[in-house]
């Protein structure tokens, strides 16, 4: 039985729910996995979930779902070859997992530098780098990778991720640097290698920029002619920009969910898209949990302007702080207001929120989503947009073969 105790004292001062994660659990065989993509975006199963009930339809035939008027929000980040295979003297190997730029600390930055850089990353084999400078590994010697001797340098230590230093030769921009060196960095659920598919079929069509260790897996489903029918319905496209970090795989540990640390995720949205959406009449349908998450900090950003005069990163329980008074038109004024005064074309802030049962949405009322993992926060995410049903969507998921996790079946859900 689900055991959802809302409010309880955390840190003198902030209610969150008490949320056991063993409450979000569900038997997920591992033939239920897509290993790989439908040979067509669009030909995957979608479900659809609309006032309790549940009924299968196809992905091509999405835009006839969407209520016209509505503005629909795609997350247009782009996946970087983040991980990186090296080697010691010895012969031993390390995998460098880049989660995030540390200096520069700006993405369009650190994707042009030209020498050197750090991020913060997440070692394989940690323990057997023993602090020596380390090769990339060139099985094959292939020239392109001898004449950049890209070396990696272990600067420090921080728990489960490490401060790591590159270095590499000819003048190239650290871009090019992953594209020569680095491999998309596939779900590890997935159990395979990266493969020639993966390097067009894990990113969106409309991805624009890089940043992202993990696709935003709803969009990959999208194609020309589904945009196309979505437009001819009077239905407005937006984006918004959220790099999806590794904490996207990362299971909830604790048996409590309040327990469980949230990465941050940078995001930036535009100021025009801000007046659009405080202009807006329709319904707002997110594409993916990503875009979710951005929309949904914008009203908490918001609030900060209104009573600090300046925007800033969402911690993981500001929804769950207090009560809020404002309306999402003040909250989005205030942010709007903000921009102008300053002369900003857009915000780039963090986001470290989370989504649980007890959340109150401001922003979004439809959602697009792929199924997700057991006891994870994105199931929690779905459980409090679906008001607690996520059992009825995921057992006629199963019971109909629909594919799941990154590369597996969609669905269309609407909030009530």
């Amino acid at each position: 039985m689900q055991r959802v105790k809302h409010l309880y004292e955390f840190e003198n001062y902030t209610m969150i729910p008490e949320i056991r994660i063993e409450d979000y659990n569900y038997n997920l065989p591992d033939e239920r996995i897509a290993k790989y993509p439908l040979p067509q975006r669009d030909g995957s199963k979608l479900l659809h979930y609309k006032d309790g009930n549940v009924t299968e339809k196809r992905f091509s035939e999405i835009a006839s779902l969407l209520p016209e008027g509505s503005i629909m929000v795609f997350n247009d980040t782009k996946v970087v070859p983040a991980r990186l295979h090296f080697q010691r003297s010895t012969g031993a190997h390390i995998e460098i997992f880049c989660l995030e730029p540390v200096q520069p600390e700006e993405y369009v930055t650190m994707f042009a530098v030209t020498d050197r850089c750090r991020w913060k990353c997440i070692v394989g084999n940690v323990k057997r780098w023993k602090n020596d400078t380390l090769n990339l590994y060139n099985p094959d010697s292939n020239e392109e990778v001898t004449t950049l001797a890209l070396k990696a340098d272990l600067i420090e230590r921080q728990g489960e991720t490490s401060i790591v230093e590159f270095s590499w030769e000819g003048g190239l921009p650290f871009s090019k640097v992953l594209e020569i060196g680095g491999s998309i960095p596939i779900p590890p659920y997935l159990n395979r290698n990266t493969e020639d598919v993966d390097l067009e079929r894990y990113q969106t069509l409309y991805a624009r920029f890089r940043g992202s260790v993990a696709a935003p897996t709803a969009g990959l489903h999208f194609t020309e002619n589904v945009l196309q029918a979505i437009r001819e319905r009077n239905i407005t496209t937006e984006t918004v920009c959220l790099h999806v970090g590794a904490g996207t795989f990362l299971p909830v540990k604790s048996s409590l969910v309040s327990e469980h640390t949230m990465h941050r995720e940078p995001f930036v949205v535009t100021l025009d898209f801000l007046e659009k959406l405080l202009s807006k009449t329709g319904k707002l349908v997110a594409v993916g949990t990503t875009s979710v998450r951005t929309l949904e900090s914008l009203y908490y950003v918001g609030v900060k302007c209104i009573e600090t005069g300046v925007p800033a990163d969402v911690d993981q329980w500001d929804p769950y702080s207090r009560e809020y008074s404002y309306t999402l038109d003040e909250s989005l004024s205030a942010l709007v207001d903000y921009l102008k005064k300053n002369n900003m074309k857009d915000i780039q802030l963090g986001t470290r929120i989370i989504i649980v049962p007890g959340y109150q949405f401001k922003v979004v009322d439809v959602l697009v989503t792929n199924f997700h993992q057991p006891q994870s926060t994105l199931l929690l995410l779905i459980s409090a947009f679906v008001k607690g049903d996520w059992h009825k969507i995921y057992d006629f998921a199963l019971a109909n073969d629909f594919r799941f996790l990154s590369y597996g079946d969609s669905s269309i859900l609407f909030r009530e």
